[in-house]
């Protein structure tokens, strides 16, 4: 693949993947399970998260190549193992692009109120416009990545202005600090705090992109400043817009009883649209014909990143011998997985117009959740793994602090989804992986994969027995408790022993060597 993504454009692509639909419906969400505690929510993402984006730095500067992220476990357990984390990965990616053209849909419904119906899911002509969207990213990808980045760099700077001004402009308008006190700072408690994690951790997901185009930088160092500059940039960006969301809240005007925190998930469209709408000064108008236009076009540009990205893991999945020779392939001329381009926008497009009578945007984020950290948590398995292997060429201090943390990080995410959300996902992803499984007869790494197996039941079984569960059998924080210490003492050391004792050369030499 070409060589052509310069640092800054990295950048972008990371920022403008990562800053889009969770910056405007999470805060709500958020804030509806939360209340003004979910700024803790925020902070306590950014840490997390720093964790699991170190994993990404060490693992892509040794496998710098296209989907990254789902070739790793390959190199660490084998087959089975990175068949299973692929297809979670595949899901998180798959998921991602209808969600963003949702967003769209919810921008759009405030000039084309026939877009979205009383509850707030698409209607037929929404769901239309879902798939039209779902195309719509096609042409952003298919000709070549220096044109990808270039007009990314652009219009993600554009986004980012369009995005930033109208949190300003919402608290010149209206700003009433008794939001953050006058109701209970933690009115659901800790557990509350950890309820709004998952749209948190949604949101921060974006940042993976960057490994996924790692074999198409110039340079791989490029790696490490973009996810750090990712990381810290986004992070900042939604705690302004958690607090704006917070302090901007005029609760007679929507409708709402003070301090009923819950009542936010009655509102229907883009929450900060709404906001703005009930604002008749200057700078209120001004940020509501920002935030339209950041509503419409912001998500727009993550959906058709995502959808490059999702290509690239259907390339990474087609290396690994799980898919067909053809998602191999790249164009002739613009040296992009076409094949996995084109069947991503169709899957896509059919998820856009299938699932749109059935869940709200919320409900999408959650089971995207799920899979994308049952996918990432192989991750700091596999560092250590291949540090075992002595194959890391990069390690970064204090990694295998790091490593448990970021373990225990995805195991709490996935936890904290709830139910039935994990079951959905766990079950679409069974499904997916044992027909490909079959298909392909994948063997190797079998008994590599037990511990994996495991952990993904477990996690099945304290979300089916918690209290957020079907069963309600284990209060919230001992719950939550429990799932750290069974992590970090059983599936952790587990995964690491059962990882392979050398480099798998016999199945999965590296892609390609790549030079800087």
């Amino acid at each position: 693949m070409k060589k052509e993504i310069s640092l800054s454009s990295l950048i972008i692509i990371g920022l403008a993947s990562a800053v889009a639909t969770a910056i405007f419906f999470s805060p709500l969400q958020m804030s509806a399970v939360a209340g003004p505690a979910s700024l803790v929510s925020w902070i306590v993402a950014i840490l997390f998260y720093i964790t699991i984006s170190i994993t990404y730095i060490e693992l892509s500067q040794t496998y710098p190549e296209a989907g990254g992220p789902s070739r790793y476990s390959i190199y660490s357990h084998g087959s089975v193992t990175n068949l299973i984390n692929a297809m979670a990965d595949l899901l998180w990616y798959l998921f991602i692009p209808p969600i963003e053209a949702f967003a769209t849909i919810e921008g759009l419904d405030y000039v084309f109120p026939s877009l979205l119906n009383l509850r707030g899911f698409p209607t037929l002509e929404g769901a239309i416009i879902g798939v039209i969207l779902m195309f719509g990213y096609i042409p952003f990808n298919y000709y070549g990545v220096k044109t990808f980045s270039k007009v990314t760099s652009s219009f993600g700077t554009i986004k980012y202005i369009i995005y930033i001004l109208p949190a300003f402009l919402l608290l010149v308008s209206f700003f009433d600090v008794r939001n953050l006190t006058s109701y209970g700072f933690i009115p659901f408690g800790v557990s509350g705090i950890f309820a709004a994690m998952p749209y948190a951790m949604f949101a921060f997901g974006g940042a993976r992109v960057i490994p996924d185009f790692a074999e198409e930088v110039k340079k791989r160092s490029y790696l490490v400043y973009a996810l750090i500059a990712t990381v810290i940039g986004e992070g900042i960006v939604y705690l302004l817009f958690d607090f704006t969301f917070l302090t901007n809240l005029n609760w007679t005007k929507l409708g709402l009883i003070p301090g009923e925190w819950s009542s936010l998930n009655s509102l229907v469209g883009n929450p900060f649209i709404v906001l703005a709408s009930h604002l008749h000064s200057g700078p209120g108008e001004v940020a509501l014909i920002l935030l339209l236009i950041g509503g419409i076009i912001g998500p727009f540009l993550t959906g058709y990143v995502y959808m490059g990205g999702g290509a690239r893991v259907l390339l990474a999945s087609a290396r690994s011998g799980f898919l067909h020779e053809k998602f191999k392939a790249l164009h002739s001329k613009y040296a992009i997985p076409y094949w996995g381009l084109i069947v991503f926008a169709v899957i896509g497009a059919l998820i856009a117009f299938l699932f749109a009578p059935v869940p709200s945007i919320y409900g999408l984020i959650d089971d995207a959740t799920v899979a994308g950290y049952i996918g990432f948590s192989t991750n700091p398995v596999a560092m250590m793994v291949l540090r075992k292997q002595g194959v890391t060429k990069w390690k970064i201090k204090g990694g295998s602090v790091v490593s448990p943390i970021a373990f225990a990080a995805s195991s709490l995410i996935v936890f904290w989804s709830g139910w039935p959300a994990v079951p959905y996902s766990v079950i679409i992803l069974a499904g997916i992986t044992a027909i490909l499984g079959f298909l392909g007869k994948v063997k190797e790494g079998l008994k590599e994969s037990l511990w994996y197996v495991g952990y993904i039941a477990f996690l099945t079984f304290m979300t089916y027995i918690g209290s957020d569960g079907a069963l309600n059998l284990i209060p919230y924080l001992q719950a939550t408790l429990l799932t750290v210490i069974l992590s970090l003492a059983l599936f952790y050391p587990l995964g690491i022993y059962q990882g392979l004792k050398e480099r798998n050369y016999l199945y999965h030499n590296e892609v390609f060597e790549h030079k800087d």
